[in-house]
Parts: C-alpha cells; structure tokens; sequence
C-alpha cells in the first residue's frame, strides 16, 4: 500500500469503504507542525465531492483503473456520446463527469477515459487540442506596444484571450490544461 504522499490527481483509491477518484492533491507543510497531504476526491458511487485530509505517513487502498481510448460523437441534452474506435460502441457519460473538458470537445476527438470498479470517472484530454475561431473583433491598427491581445469565441463556445493578428475562421491550438492560446494549427 503506498503512502499518503505518493497520492496524485487521476488515482482512484478505496476511503471509507467507498472507491474514490483523486481531483486535486497539495502537499502542506504548515510551520512547525507536521506534514500532511490535503486532497478533493469525488466517490465513484455518488458523484459528491469531499475535501480530505491524511498524515503523509498514512496508507491509502489504490483501486485498480482502466484506461479506454474513446472519441467524441456528439452532445445532446441527455449528455456527451462517446464512440469506442475498435467495437464501435456508443457510450453516453453525464454532463457533471465531463466538467470543463466540455470547452474543447469537438467531433472526432480521441481522449481517454478513466474506468475504475467499471464505472466511467474521469476523462483525460490531449495535452492541446486545434479549435476553430467563429468570433473576434478586428485589432487595432498600431495597437502593438507590448503583447497585446484582443477576445475571441472558439467554436466550442469557450471565450479566450489570441493576439490581434489572429482573425475570424483561423484554426488556433489551445492547451487543454490551463486554456490558454499556444499558436496557428
């Protein structure tokens, strides 16, 4: 059983009975007082969130996790459809799971998908995805004294922030972990 201390985000671990996906994980070293590791998981069962907290010398119970490459279909209100690339199956995932990987979903996108005790937990994106801009303002000309940037609306819906020289209709690629522009497909 590993420690406290080797916990990262994307484990899935047994706590209080229930098996549970680990969200985010800070390690805290408060002042005089002892280590200890503070995470957010979320039961597997129930879908509730909890903030925890264990000593970093504290054994935790890891819960075995498959990974499925999967490619997004299409969305409905009923939620997200996913498309299993070798048997061609269809799986549907609700929209509290997907999150805020929702802003850079588009069809045809290959993704990970996290699967612990059978149950879908978490999906994993690429590292950056290539989004298409359907609304940008024109930049100001001579506007280009340092670094500038001006909004722009992705075809996902997401609001980020593309230097002036980018224009409607252009491909950009984004970093799917912090959102921000990386540069032209």
């Amino acid at each position: 059983m590993p420690a406290a201390n080797d916990l990262r985000r994307g484990m899935a671990i047994k706590y209080n009975g229930n098996a549970a996906i680990v969200l985010e994980v800070h390690h805290r070293t408060p002042g005089n007082l002892r280590a200890f590791v503070q995470a957010i998981i979320r039961y597997i069962n129930t879908g509730k969130s909890a903030d925890v907290r264990f000593s970093s010398t504290d054994k935790v119970e890891l819960v075995e996790i498959e990974r499925k490459q999967l490619e997004f279909s299409y969305k409905d209100r009923n939620g997200y459809y996913f498309i299993d690339p070798e048997t061609y199956d269809t799986i549907a995932l609700q929209e509290n799971l997907i999150g805020d990987a929702k802003d850079y979903l588009v069809e045809n996108l290959p993704l990970q998908v996290l699967y612990a005790e059978g149950k879908p937990v978490q999906i994993e994106l690429p590292a950056s995805v290539n989004l298409k801009i359907i609304e940008s303002p024109e930049g100001l000309r001579g506007d280009t004294a340092s670094n500038v940037t001006k909004p722009a609306t992705l075809e996902t819906g997401k609001k980020i922030n593309v230097p002036l020289f980018i224009k409607e209709g252009e491909t950009i690629k984004i970093d799917t972990r912090t959102g921000a522009y990386m540069g032209r497909a």
